[in-house]
C-alpha cells in the first residue's frame, strides 16, 4: 500500500467548486451547511469566500450540533438563529439542531442550492452525517439543488469496524445501515444516501484532488480544526469509534477534562488493576496506563463533575494496527465482569449508540469479545463489497 508523503497536500472540494467547478454555482442563491471547520487550505472560512465570490450570492448559513462555531457542548439544543458578532456576510444563520433537524420549506424559500462543507470524522454516532442526510431531503422536497464539498475521512478509509446499524434502530446517532466506522469520505457516503434514501436528490460532489484512501488526517497537509468541543486532536478521532461506547454506561469518557475519550473510569474503578488486566490482553496497537481525572462541568449531564475517578488513559501506540471498536469491548468485557455491583449500562443509550439491542445484552452476558465481533464480520464483508461501487478514490 502506498503511503502519503507528508509534504503532500490533499486539494478540497472546496477549492475545487470555487475555481474549476465555479459554474456549479453561478448565478445561484446559495444556502451554507456548515460550521468552524469549514475552511480552506488557508484557513479561510468558507462563508467569506462564498460571500466574496461574484458567480453567486450566499444567502443563508445552517449550522450543526455545537453551533456555527463549535463552543456549544454535545447534545444541547440551539433554536435560536445565531447571530455571529461581526459577522462579515450579513445573512441568517439557522440552527439544524433544535426546533428543527433539517433546513424548513420557508428557510428554504428563495434558496437555489444547498451547498454542504464541513468535517466529518468517520464515525456513524457523530451526528454532522444525520444533518447530511436530513439536509438532503430538506433539498429534494423543496427542489433545491445540492452540492457535497469533499473532506478527508480522518481515520482513513481503509478499516471498516463495527456493527452495522439494524433496520428499525435508526436516531439522530444512527441515520441509516452503515458500520460504526464505515470507511467514506462525506462525499462518497452522500452518494450512497442518494442511491439508497433519497434518489430524488439533485447532487453534485465536488471532489478533492491529491486524496487516497489510506491517508489519515495528519497525511493530507491539511491543518486539523476541532470539529467539536470534545474532539480536540486527530487521536481523539481514531479512539472515537469505539470509545463512543462509554457514553451509554456510567463510566466517565473523558468529557470535562483535557483527554476526552483518552480518559475513562469513575470514583469507584480500581485504575491500577483495569489498566493491568488491559494490558494482559496485548490488543494490537494499544496501551493501558492507570490516570486519576477530575471532570469539571462542562454540562449538567457531565458525569462525575468535580469527583475524583480512578481508570486508565488509552495510549495508541500503532494507529494502524489499533481497532477501536475492539478496544472498546475488551474493556467493557471486563467491566462487566469485574465490577458487576457497580458498572451499569445506560440502557436506551447504549442501544442507540450500538444501533441494536443485543449487544448489551451479550457483553452483560459474558460472552468473548471474538464471539460478539464474529457476530458482525460477515455483514461488514458485504458492506465492503456493496461499496466499492461509491469509492471515488484510489
Amino acid at each position: 500500500m502506498d503511503v502519503p508523503a507528508k509534504s503532500q497536500q490533499t486539494e478540497l472540494g472546496l477549492s475545487i467548486l470555487l475555481s474549476e467547478k465555479s459554474d456549479w454555482i453561478r448565478g445561484k442563491s446559495i444556502g451554507l451547511i456548515t460550521n468552524h471547520t469549514g475552511v480552506d487550505a488557508t484557513l479561510q472560512s468558507n462563508y467569506r469566500l462564498f460571500a466574496e465570490a461574484p458567480a453567486c450570492q450566499l444567502s443563508a448559513i445552517f449550522s450543526p450540533e455545537h453551533g456555527l462555531w463549535g463552543a456549544v457542548q454535545d447534545g444541547i439544543a440551539i433554536n435560536s438563529v445565531e447571530t455571529p458578532d461581526e459577522n462579515p456576510v450579513s445573512v441568517p444563520v439557522f440552527s439544524l439542531y433544535g426546533q428543527s433537524m433539517r433546513p424548513t420549506a420557508d428557510q428554504l424559500e428563495g434558496i437555489d442550492l444547498l451547498i454542504y462543507d464541513m468535517q466529518d470524522v468517520g464515525a456513524r454516532y457523530y451526528t454532522y452525517i444525520s444533518t447530511l442526510l436530513h439536509a438532503m431531503e430538506a433539498a429534494s422536497d423543496c427542489g433545491v439543488a445540492f452540492i457535497v464539498t469533499d473532506r478527508p475521512n480522518p481515520i482513513t478509509c481503509t478499516a471498516v469496524e463495527g456493527p452495522v446499524l439494524e433496520s428499525g434502530s435508526e436516531s439522530f446517532v444512527g441515520i441509516h445501515t452503515i458500520p460504526i466506522r464505515y470507511g467514506l469520505t462525506i462525499g462518497e457516503l452522500a452518494v450512497l444516501l442518494k442511491a439508497e434514501r433519497v434518489p430524488s436528490c439533485q447532487l453534485k460532489v465536488a471532489w478533492m484532488r491529491g486524496y487516497k484512501r489510506c491517508m489519515w488526517y495528519d497525511d493530507t497537509g491539511l491543518p486539523w480544526v476541532p470539529p467539536s468541543p470534545n474532539m480536540p486532536t486527530l487521536t481523539t478521532a481514531v479512539l472515537y469509534p469505539g470509545l463512543c461506547l462509554f457514553e451509554g454506561t456510567n463510566m466517565s469518557e473523558g468529557r470535562g477534562t483535557t483527554k476526552p475519550f483518552e480518559y475513562i473510569g469513575a470514583p469507584w474503578c480500581n485504575g491500577e488493576r483495569w489498566a493491568e488486566q488491559l494490558n494482559n490482553c496485548q490488543l494490537p496497537g494499544v496501551r493501558f496506563r492507570p490516570v486519576v481525572f477530575t471532570p469539571a462541568p462542562a454540562t449538567e449531564t457531565t458525569k462525575y463533575a468535580k469527583q475524583t475517578c480512578s481508570g486508565v488513559a488509552i495510549h495508541i501506540t500503532d494507529r494502524t494496527q489499533f481497532r477501536p471498536i475492539e478496544t472498546a469491548l475488551q474493556m467493557l468485557s471486563v467491566l462487566s465482569t469485574e465490577y458487576r455491583d457497580h458498572f451499569e449500562f445506560l440502557p436506551a443509550h447504549f442501544d442507540r449508540l450500538a444501533g441494536n439491542i443485543w449487544l448489551r445484552d451479550a457483553l452483560s452476558n459474558s460472552k468473548s469479545v471474538d464471539t460478539i465481533q464474529g457476530r458482525w464480520e460477515q455483514e461488514l464483508q458485504t458492506w465492503r463489497d456493496n461499496t466499492i461501487q461509491y469509492h471515488a478514490y484510489a
